[in-house]
């Protein structure tokens, strides 16, 4: 099947639903969709955070994560 006989194909059946079952449909299409930034993107902000702020906030998860297995 061609992309463009595949969306002729998925729309003539999408017509086909109520508008409810539309909507789970465009609901579910929409999240296989990928969502945020690649990594390297975030390269620019690399050393944005001094090394000292880095360490605070580690021990804070540490602990956090500590206090919430009790």
């Amino acid at each position: 099947m061609t992309t463009t006989s595949i969306k002729e194909t998925f729309i003539s059946q999408l017509d086909e639903l109520s508008p409810a079952l539309q909507l789970s449909v465009f609901n579910f299409a929409k999240a296989l969709i990928p969502k945020g930034v690649t990594g390297k993107s975030l390269l620019r902000f690399e050393g944005a955070i001094p090394t000292d702020d880095l360490e605070i906030m580690a021990k804070a998860i540490e602990e956090s994560l500590r206090v919430e297995k009790w």
